[in-house]
Order: C-alpha cells, then structure tokens, then sequence
C-alpha cells in the first residue's frame, strides 16, 4: 500500500487537493452499502414480488387437487294436480333424491396444473430478482450522483477561499502602491464567476439529495461516506460466462418454462374429464327405494378446431418465449459490450488526468505563483492558471463520477455485486 507521507511535496500537495472532498466527507454516517440496503427495505415493489409469489406457491398446492365434490339435493315427479296433489310420498313415481356428483381429472392433468403455478412462482422470484438488482443499480446511482455533485460544491467552495485571500492581499498591494486596479479588477472577475458556478453545484447537490431521498427517504440529507475503491478493468467479469445469469434473462428462462408448461397442460386437455355421479331415490311408504350411477363424458366433436388448435396456441407462445429469450440475449450482450468498452476509456482518461494533467496543472500554478511573488507575472496570469487548474480537477472528478456510474451499470448487467440483504 502506497504512503502518502512518501509522496514527493508537489504530489502531496496536489492529492490533499484532490481529496479534499473526500476529506470533508469523512465524517459521515451513511455508506454506499447502507443507501442500498435502506432502498431494498423500502422498495413497495420487492414486497408486491414477495406477495406474488406466495400467491403462486398457494395457488400450486390448490390446482393440484381434485374439485370439490358436488351435493345434489332435490324431489322427483310431484305430483301438481290431482287427489295426490303436492304430495311427497303419495304417488309411486314421486322421489325424494339426493346424491354426490364429482368431476375427476387425472393425476397427470392435476400435477400439470400444480406446475402451472410454480413456474408462475419461478417467474415471481426471477421478477423480484431483477427488481431487488434494479433498486441496487438505482440506488448505487443516485448515492453516486449525491456523491460527486457535494465534492464538487466543496471544491468550488475551497477555490473561493483561495480567491478571496488573494483578492484582500491584490487591495492591500493597491493601497500601498505596489499593485494595480487591473488586479483587483481581475480577483473580484474571478471570485464572481467562481461564485456563480458554486450556485449552479449548489442546485445539483440539491437535485441529487432529492434524487436520493425517492429511495432512502429522509436519510437522504445525511451525510455521505467517502465513495468505494473503483474496480480495476481487470476486475470486470467475463461477458459470456456471466450474462446469462442477469435476473432479466432468468426471468426470460422462466417464461419458456411456463409456456412450455401450459403447452403440456393443452396436450393433456385433449383427454376429456369425466364427471362421476351416485344418486340415492326415496319414494314413499310401501315403494321401493331406489339408488342412480352415471357418468358424464364431454364430447370432443371437432377436435381439430378446438383443442388442437388450443396446444397450437400454446407451442407458438414457447416458440414466441424462445426467440424472446435470444433476442434479449444479444441486446444485453451488445449493450455489456458497449458500456465496458467506455467504462475502460474512461477509466484510462481519469488515470491519464491523475498521473499527468493535474500534476502538470499544479506544477504551472506554482510556477506561476512564484513569478507573481517575484514581479515577473501579472495577478491575471495567475488567476488564469488557477481556473484552468479547478476546470480540470472538476473534469477529473466528473470522469471518476461517470466511470463510477458505468461500472454500477455493468454490475447490473453482468450480476457480480453481492447479495443485498432487505
């Protein structure tokens, strides 16, 4: 691990610079992992996935049962005219009746419909696996956009105390006939428009703590832990070996599997249920009582039109869930590929800007400054050099901002981020 004690003076000074945002975030409360956890706990969506998929999961243990048997209870041939009229008993023909009737689907078609419902519980746990990856992604990126936005107000902020100091010693060199009203002019040019950028950082961090309070709440306003380590290039997981285990493409998987499920289930539908049914007849004194059976049979007569064109529909909409699944699989692959090769571009120019453009800048600032000291330059040079040194460590800062925001996109679409735990 690298000492910053070690470090020569000029890159001393100019990492404290660099840090000093992140110094001035030390004393906070809330993490990146603790935003993300507060998102999850809060997310009505992942409660609304949960819900589904107990809905499923009841559902599956319901379809896999038998109908419920059906009570018959009724009265035959009374008698509505005659001396018998409106008797129960009276007439030979007249029967008190009732009987249990029961529909009987096949073990196959019963287990069937029980799978049914615990594919749709697949698919409730691949859709609540890619909301939880989603409000991950959300959250990481509106903590970043928070993030980046108060360093970049606390730079400004550091760059206008600077100016300050210089504009008081810029009047002090005035009054005492040493310096000229051009200077002063030119320091209080400087500390205007520092000022007016400082109020356009201001609205951003303002955006980005509202931006951060729709998943976190009021937590929003505390604040915020220095950001995590960036990942190396070389630390970007492989593409092929893990796309297919993004939670949209799962939740893909799980569509074939229902479809082929329903598929299964039109095949077995051409089999007809059969209805069951035993009827006990009493009739009146000194008649026989008597006892009914039968069985109901539906009657597939165009078979061709209905039930086969039923397990038509159904191996269509599998073909349709495959070819969807192939199709998200080549968008989500080009869109990695796309999003990594700039997250690597941007990642290559922030070490360029820290390793070379902002020494450099520094090492003008100071030459500069000892020019001015010595009367060999003007207070406007100066000033010039130190507003092209704040532009580029703001440039600096907003490449880390963008490479930050990259890289939690690709951990959405290649899942290597860990578990959040609600």
């Amino acid at each position: 691990m690298s000492c910053f004690h070690c470090l020569p003076p000029w890159r001393s000074a100019l990492l404290a610079a660099l840090l000093l945002p992140v110094a001035a975030l030390a004393q906070t409360e809330l993490t990146l992992a603790e935003a993300q956890r507060l998102a999850v706990q809060r997310s009505g969506q992942i409660r609304a996935q949960d819900a589904a998929i107990d809905a499923a999961r009841e559902m599956a243990v319901a379809a896999g049962q038998l109908p419920d048997p059906v009570l018959k209870v009724g009265v035959d041939n009374m008698p509505l005219s005659g001396p018998d009229r409106a008797s129960l008993g009276a007439d030979s023909m007249t029967m008190r009746r009732i009987g249990v009737m029961q529909e009987w689907i096949s073990r196959e078609k019963r287990s069937l419909n029980a799978q049914r419902y615990e594919r749709e519980a697949d698919r409730g746990r691949a859709a609540r696996a890619d909301a939880l990856a989603a409000v991950w992604r959300d959250a990481a990126l509106a903590w970043y956009e928070r993030h980046y936005a108060d360093a970049a107000q606390l730079l400004l902020e550091a760059q206008l105390t600077q100016a300050a100091d210089q504009l008081r010693a810029a009047e002090a060199s005035y009054r005492a006939g040493r310096g000229s009203l051009a200077d002063v002019l030119a320091a209080k040019t400087a500390i205007g428009q520092l000022e007016d950028r400082r109020s356009e950082a201001q609205r951003r961090s303002r955006a980005a703590e509202t931006g951060l309070a729709r998943w976190i709440g009021s937590a929003a306003s505390m604040p915020l832990a220095p950001a995590p380590r960036p990942a190396q290039p070389e630390a970007l997981p492989s593409t092929a070996q893990n796309l297919e285990s993004h939670p949209q493409l799962q939740r893909q998987r799980t569509e074939i599997a229902l479809a082929d499920t329903e598929a299964q289930r039109a095949q077995a539908n051409r089999k007809s249920n059969w209805t069951w049914e035993v009827t006990f007849q009493q009739r009146g004194p000194g008649y026989p009582n008597m006892a009914s059976f039968g069985v109901s049979v539906p009657l597939q007569w165009d078979r061709r039109q209905r039930q086969d064109r039923e397990l038509a529909a159904q191996l269509a909409r599998a073909a349709q869930a495959r070819a969807e699944h192939e199709e998200l699989l080549h968008v989500r692959s080009a869109e990695t590929q796309q999003i990594a090769d700039e997250w690597r571009t941007l990642h290559a120019r922030h070490e360029r800007y820290v390793q070379e453009l902002l020494p450099l800048s520094a090492q003008r600032v100071q030459a500069l400054l000892a020019a001015y000291s010595g009367g060999k330059a003007t207070l406007a040079e100066l000033l010039a050099a130190q507003r092209d040194a704040l532009d580029m460590r703001l440039q600096a800062l907003q490449l880390e901002a963008d490479s930050a925001r990259l890289r939690t996109q690709l951990d959405y679409l290649i899942p290597a981020m860990p578990e959040v735990k609600p």
